[in-house]
């Protein structure tokens, strides 16, 4: 099937969540540092990251002389009090994200951005994003609660050492804001940026 966007993530959740849009995609894996620049907020590590991975992508399909369709970059970070959380080194640094996260509410920023030309554009691409905070409260989680969890392998690669989609929605008290977000791709958002570049979710057959 002939793909509409391009997704510049290799994240099999934002794949999936996409798929839910029923938007046909191709993944492809522009190379971008994620490291967080000096004095930078997280919503403008978010934005810039989630606006690089597009361009790169976009670029890439130019070097490649691929079909000129949109590319979609996203990226999400938690913050618990002032601290940026990332993805866990090893059970030591899970278990210090965990010791923050257990019984507090954090923030998860996630942004989404798409780089293509929009209809009755110029040549030139169009660079358009969008961000999503949205607010989450853990219980308390017990230490044996957190060593179970880190066993089962799910923290490992995750921003904050849980997946919201997986066995930590157990630990979730209250979500206030989007659940799609807090996964790694804000649907609403997302949706209504790809409308500005002719692609609609709910379309007549």
């Amino acid at each position: 099937m002939t793909p509409e966007v391009y997704l510049a993530s290799s994240s099999p959740r934002r794949g999936a969540l996409l798929t839910q849009l029923g938007v046909n995609f191709e993944v492809i894996r522009p190379d971008v540092d994620e490291g967080i620049m000096a004095g930078e907020t997280p919503e403008r590590y978010v934005i810039r990251l989630a606006l690089e991975k597009a361009r790169a992508g976009w670029q890439w399909l130019q070097q490649q002389r691929k079909p000129r369709r949109p590319v979609i970059g996203a990226d999400t970070c938690i913050v618990c009090g002032e601290q940026l959380m990332g993805k866990p080194k090893d059970k030591t640094d899970f278990n210090r994200l965990f010791a923050q996260l257990s019984g507090n509410t954090h923030e998860v920023y996630s942004a989404v951005a798409v780089a293509g030309i929009v209809p009755g554009g110029t040549t030139n691409p169009d660079e358009l994003y969008r961000v999503n905070i949205s607010r989450v409260q853990f219980r308390s989680i017990s230490q044996q609660e957190r060593d179970t969890y880190w066993q089962t392998g799910e923290p490992a690669d995750k921003a904050g050492g849980y997946a919201i989609q997986g066995l930590a929605a157990g630990f979730v008290q209250n979500l206030n804001g989007s659940y799609s977000a807090v996964v790694g791709l804000p649907l609403f958002e997302t949706a209504e940026l790809l409308e500005a570049f002719g692609i609609y979710i709910v379309r007549v057959a």
